[in-house]
């Protein structure tokens, strides 16, 4: 599955760096959890002498008062060690979950300016899986591995040198043993990397598959496909499943291999250093000491080994999210750009060319010219595929032109805002969209301050008040996704109400009212022809009633304007225009 996006891993942690400008808001917390990390370190590393003195001085002087003041010591170490490690996971955690949340909004706030043909070759379901998982696996890191893998390290290297202090001699058997250590877990990461990357890759095809499907509920089940829906998603569920059985064996057989290596290295200590204790070289209280710092040691070697993998997977998380958030986007605002004088807004198509980018030897919009004053009404006409959408995606500015210009009132889209340009249009797709939420939710989208007054006045011009009143809950009646509980129809009409609700300039219909009844159409017709004048209006449309109420016809093929004009004057010249007529619109 080619998304367009490199989603391989990386085992340089350095891909871990650009995460870390998300810190810097938070450098108090960080310093907080910074100190109690180094002083629970120290605490862990203290309790080592503590057992000395417990057993050398508690124990051996055979006074219970020595004995009393050496518990006491050790447990002020247990109570420094208790607040610190609550101080350190409480700030950590936080961080945390704070930076997982700013990558979430800075990626997403990113994803919304970029242009849309960045989510052609990009799968929206693979993207939404990077804004959630791989955030969780970063916050999961920072939260929690990246604060185990500091602290394993200062308890590493305060062990190692406690151990020299406290017996040089077994110290060198510590020593001997780490290469046997290392090769382990440098042979079996590596592995552990790939089957992590490969595991991620796979979990991103269970949820890719399953959000489709579910998106689709209904051409799911009108086709009875439920069972090779049921069957291929239960593959893809096996086949991560199946890698990530692979990636735990893996890493179990590390863990496994490191522990019976450390502890193997304990055993030898204890035995040497039983010798010396016996033979009166060494106290048994500097044994207990260093048996301790030896298992310190140790953990931490086998602590680090597993967090390795973590802190790898992460910085194939955040290379990803970092490729969504340096995404650049093809429509570029300039500083200079400036605002829409008039609210009369003219349109103006000059030898206009166009190819989309994955289709870049087919010309969609090949030479397109024409012109549409403040408050004319102009329809499109065409076969499928001849540049009539493509038209309306231009002139929102969702793409760049490859040559000519487009203007609005003499201004090429370039020189004007994106909200200038895109707040003076008013869209009403062909396949309505809504939103989950409230109706009154789906009519405010580009109006928030709207008043009661002006959803009432848009539900009347999109023939839509009747049915909303006759909702239980009206306006604040709530809709699934997509707008899921309301007919093909009933979602139109509100497409359109949201679409004159902003009372926009140019007002684009795309076969906007396909999916109604006769007596709705109707309605819309004469609502449109009241607005004629007040708006211009570009509508692209089959019937024929629409097509006669427009001032002007233009009749498109190829991507080229063949041909312009009446609906009367069209039947005379155009053959096309003509066929279109006695085939698609009903006499």
């Amino acid at each position: 599955m080619d998304d367009g996006l490199d989603r391989g891993g990386s085992k340089d942690l350095r891909r871990l760096t650009p995460a870390l400008k998300f810190l810097r808001p938070y450098t108090r917390q960080v310093v907080y959890a910074s100190i109690a990390l180094v002083v629970t370190a120290a605490a862990t590393l203290s309790l080592g002498q503590g057992i000395k003195l417990v057993i050398d001085s508690g124990f051996a002087s055979g006074d219970s008062d020595v004995l009393v003041d050496s518990i006491s010591l050790f447990v002020a170490f247990v109570l420094v060690l208790t607040l610190g490690t609550f101080v350190r996971f409480y700030f950590v955690s936080w961080v945390g979950e704070r930076i997982s949340a700013d990558i979430r909004r800075a990626v997403f706030s990113h994803l919304l300016h970029l242009h849309p043909g960045f989510f052609e070759t990009n799968l929206p379901s693979e993207i939404q899986s990077r804004i959630t998982t791989d955030t969780t696996l970063l916050q999961t890191v920072i939260g929690s591995s990246v604060s185990i893998a500091l602290r394993n390290v200062l308890m590493f290297f305060g062990g190692t040198t406690l151990l020299f202090f406290t017996n040089a001699k077994l110290s060198l058997i510590v020593v001997a043993s780490v290469p046997f250590v290392v090769f382990p877990v440098i042979y079996f990461g590596r592995r552990v990397r790939q089957l992590s990357r490969i595991s991620q890759d796979r979990l991103a095809d269970v949820g890719s598959y399953a959000g489709e499907s579910l998106r689709h509920i209904k051409v799911v089940q009108a086709f009875n496909h439920q069972p090779i829906d049921e069957e291929t998603f239960g593959e893809r569920v096996d086949a991560a499943l199946a890698v990530s059985i692979k990636r735990i064996y893996q890493r179990s057989v590390l863990v496994a291999i490191v522990m019976l290596l450390v502890f193997g290295a304990v055993a030898t200590m204890l035995w040497v250093g039983g010798q010396d204790v016996l033979a009166g070289k060494t106290t048994a209280g500097d044994l207990a000491a260093f048996i301790f710092y030896a298992f310190i040691v140790a953990g931490s070697v086998g602590a680090i080994s597993e967090v390795l993998s973590d802190l790898q997977r992460a910085a194939g998380a955040t290379e990803r999210l970092i490729e969504l958030l340096e995404s650049p986007s093809d429509i570029i605002e300039k500083a200079d750009a400036g605002d829409l004088a008039s609210k009369r807004v003219s349109l103006a198509l000059q030898n206009v060319e166009f190819s989309y980018p994955s289709r870049a030897e087919t010309k969609v919009i090949d030479g397109v010219s024409f012109s549409i004053e403040p408050g004319e009404m102009v329809a499109l006409v065409g076969p499928s595929g001849s540049g009539k959408s493509t038209l309306f995606d231009l002139i929102q500015r969702f793409y760049e032109p490859d040559r000519g210009a487009i203007t609005m009132n003499g201004n090429e889209l370039g020189d004007l805002k994106l909200s200038a340009v895109r707040g003076a249009v008013g869209f009403v797709p062909q396949d309505a969209v809504l939103f989950s939420g409230s109706i009154r939710d789906n009519l405010i989208y580009a109006q928030a301050d709207a008043s009661d007054e002006d959803i009432a006045t848009a539900l009347d011009l999109a023939h839509a008040r009747q049915f909303v009143e006759d909702l239980p809950a009206g306006l604040d009646t709530r809709m699934g996704e997509d707008g899921v509980g309301l007919s093909g129809g009933q979602r139109q009409r509100l497409a359109i109400a949201r679409a004159l609700l902003c009372e926009p300039a140019i007002l684009l219909l795309d076969e906007a009212t396909s999916a109604l009844d006769a007596e709705s159409e109707n309605h819309i017709r004469m609502s449109i022809e009241g607005l004629k004048g007040q708006m211009t209006i570009l509508v692209i449309a089959h019937r024929l009633s629409t097509v006669r109420q427009a001032d002007r016809i233009l009749v498109l093929e190829q991507g080229r304007v063949i041909d312009s004009g009446s609906h009367d004057e069209l039947m005379r010249s155009s053959e096309l225009y003509a066929r279109f007529a006695k085939i698609q619109f009903a006499a």
